[in-house]
């Protein structure tokens, strides 16, 4: 009976710890929503799988419905590790305490604006009293920077939020919007015949891209686990392989101050958007 007692005992003690090791090695990686759920699952699933192998750590794939209810998760923490615009990630560095580990090396992020390829518009100044699409309020390049450049040259537009950049161009490609914004990247990443129906007329100038940042509450072992995994896997050609289904280079460790570029915000008269409390003085 003592016996059978004791291992009961070292049973549970033994089941206890290894949930608590597994609580602590499953973090949640929340991806920022420009494409639909279901894309986003079948392409960085597979990016994350390969990173939890190599790291030890099991990341769990995460997104919203839709950008905005994106945003309110940053805010509120809910995700231990996020890939983020770059707007996000200085507000909710400063809101939230996400702190950067990575991003693309040798890619700037630039916004574009697209319109059918039969449209007979072909600069900005054809956009005036336009109705245009774009993902949401908060989406830097793909909203911020088009409608900053738009407002500074005082051309006026009806503009209506679709809440992904997947929607953005669908909606220009069958005509129900007769311009929208968006980024180099995702346009790329839609199916030929809605690529063959678009037409960039606009680029931004290149920012710092997007940021894969942690929550305070990681660990700088953790933070540097992953890390150092990351930085194997770019001589990983499956892994480079996957990354570029989704367009993306190989990731380098970065630091905070290398966001510093969004500053340029202010030169466009952005001091803050929408009530969310983006400081660039």
């Amino acid at each position: 009976m003592k016996k059978r007692l004791l291992s009961l005992i070292l049973y549970c003690c033994f089941s206890t710890s290894l949930l608590a090791n597994n609580d602590q090695l499953q973090l949640t990686f929340g991806i920022v929503p420009q494409q639909s759920a279901k894309t986003l699952a079948a392409k960085w699933g597979p990016v994350l799988h390969r990173w939890s192998e190599e790291s030890g750590i099991q990341l769990k794939f995460i997104t919203a419905k839709n950008i905005p209810t994106f945003e309110q998760r940053l805010l509120g923490g809910k995700y231990d590790l996020a890939y983020m615009n770059p707007y996000h990630y200085v507000v909710y560095h400063q809101e939230s305490g996400y702190r950067a580990m990575a991003k693309e090396k040798d890619k700037l992020l630039q916004g574009i604006i697209v319109v059918h390829k039969d449209s007979d518009i072909n600069d900005l100044e054809d956009l005036q009293n336009v109705d245009m699409a774009f993902p949401a309020p908060a989406s830097f390049a793909a909203t911020i920077i088009p409608l900053a450049h738009l407002a500074k040259r005082h051309i006026r537009i009806t503009t209506t939020f679709v809440y992904s950049h997947d929607s953005v161009y669908l909606n220009v490609a069958k005509g129900f919007f007769k311009a929208g914004g968006g980024v180099m990247r995702t346009l790329e990443n839609r199916p030929k015949e809605v690529q063959d129906e678009l037409r960039v007329v606009w680029k931004s100038d290149g920012f710092t891209p997007h940021a894969i940042a942690s929550h305070p509450r990681v660990t700088k072992a953790t933070r540097e686990k992953l890390l150092s995994a990351l930085e194997r896997l770019q001589n990983d050609e499956t892994f480079v392989k996957l990354l570029q289904t989704l367009n993306l280079n190989p990731f380098v460790r970065a630091e905070s101050n290398e966001w510093d570029n969004i500053k340029k915000l202010k030169d466009l008269g952005i001091s803050g958007h929408l009530g969310l409390p983006l400081q660039v003085n």
